[in-house]
């Protein structure tokens, strides 16, 4: 993408040589790409939000000696190692016996907006293990109408009660512009938001049981193939209101929301109530409630493809009309209109965007080769999400050359250049 007119980066941080380029966000300065699914080792790996400011330092992708990734590896023990998914079924069986309840309530929560990964959740575990779910969804920030069209199919189709929660929406606005001017991620607010609200929701209900989808190593955490769950950290919360522990005793004023702290929002005169719903549940209420997290993907081998087609054949979900920007896929994040800029920041910030991410997922599951994930990449990796530009953009109170200038403040000196007065990135998988 060309720079604007009233870009105000300083060319001359783009032009030092490779060993004096600054480096952001902790990122590694030798850029590496996997040898077998093209995913670069700037892939940021998931961090606390709640700790999460302009100067945080990430943690990234790691890679073997070999030269690849974890999350390949992790597919490989999948598919290689020992694991015999009938026994994996049957603890999932024990686990729906132990849980299951006959008394008119619900017996597991799930977490989704009727999405390809919870639909298929939620029918397997009513309809194949018995169990009775409620189904919970924080609300898209803006609703397409493809997205809220398979949330209702997902009900209606699929067969499930559900609590849909709508934030404030003039809290939500002002978050989702702090977080992209502060952080350059308009997704904060929605992930802050979809994370605490199954836990309380669960909490509120006391329904012991969470699950969730794939596991956390298929996209390259450090988690082993034979965890079926995490367990939440101990806490020590104080009793004035203001303490909780998200982030190993953490002052709840020092959490920061959008890359502001919460003390920030409260001297600005925003009553703490208006935060509230993005806030996290004191631990201790887990603990003493005995909640438990499990990962659907462990009782069974998890494949995205296979997750769309069977929300298709048992919830009526549908695929987008369009292909989705900055992808080739036409099924995964369907929901929201700010979506796209969510996958468009991070590939600015990291050098690592949306068709980079699919195809290599798709890989490692051995549905097209390396060489097609690579022609994919070149053909709509970075793509400027422009069909729902115009309602983002009023969401989030900036002009397109606001926007544009806020990435190029963003964009780290040691991943891209400035050439013939375009933003180009400095490295590229078929060179590794």
């Amino acid at each position: 993408m060309k720079l604007t007119e009233t870009t105000k980066i300083n060319r001359k941080d783009f032009e030092l040589s490779s060993e004096k380029l600054e480096v952001k966000y902790g990122l590694p300065r030798e850029v590496k790409f996997c040898v077998e699914c093209n995913i670069s080792n700037q892939q940021p790996m998931s961090s606390n939000e709640y700790e999460h400011t302009k100067d945080s330092s990430k943690t990234t992708l790691e890679f073997d000696k070999d030269g690849v990734c974890h999350a390949c590896r992790f597919h490989k023990l999948k598919r290689n190692e020992e694991i015999n998914w009938d026994e994996r079924e049957k603890e999932l069986e024990d686990l729906c016996n132990k849980h299951r309840k006959n008394d008119g309530t619900y017996d597991c929560i799930i977490g989704g907006s009727g999405g390809k990964d919870g639909a298929m959740q939620s029918h397997l575990l009513k309809y194949k293990y018995g169990m009775h779910p409620l189904t919970v969804t924080w609300s898209p920030h803006l609703y397409t109408d493809i997205g809220w069209k398979n949330f209702q199919n997902w009900l209606h189709e699929g067969g499930f009660d559900n609590f849909l929660y709508t934030p404030n929406g003039k809290m939500h606005r002002l978050l989702t512009r702090n977080a992209t001017l502060n952080l350059l991620h308009p997704f904060q607010p929605f992930i802050l938001g979809q994370k605490t609200y199954i836990t309380k929701m669960a909490a509120n209900l006391n329904i012991p049981l969470i699950f969730y989808g794939e596991m956390p190593g298929e996209y390259g955490e450090k988690v082993s193939h034979k965890t079926s769950s995490f367990a939440a950290p101990g806490s020590n919360p104080e009793s004035d209101g203001y303490k909780l522990d998200p982030v190993s005793g953490t002052d709840l004023r020092d959490i920061q929301l959008g890359g502001k702290a919460v003390g920030e929002y409260l001297e600005d005169g925003i009553p703490l109530i208006e935060l509230k719903s993005y806030l996290p549940l004191d631990h201790n209420v887990l603990a003493k409630k005995e909640i438990d997290f499990k990962y659907l993907g462990y009782y069974i081998s998890w494949v995205p493809q296979e997750a769309y087609y069977y929300a298709v054949d048992n919830t009526g979900f549908e695929a987008n009309p369009v292909r989705t920007e900055g992808t080739y896929s036409k099924y995964n994040s369907l929901d929201d209109k700010t979506d796209g800029f969510f996958y468009y920041t991070r590939w600015i910030k990291f050098g690592v965007g949306r068709a980079t991410m699919d195809s290599a997922q798709e890989i490692r599951n051995e549905h097209i080769t390396k060489e097609e994930g690579l022609a994919l990449i070149n053909r709509y990796e970075g793509e400027y999400p422009s069909r729902f530009e115009k309602e983002f953009l009023e969401y989030i109170g900036m002009s397109r050359n606001e926007f544009l200038d806020l990435c190029d403040e963003f964009r780290s000196p040691h991943l891209w250049k400035i050439e013939d007065n375009e933003w180009k990135l400095r490295h590229h998988p078929e060179e590794s």
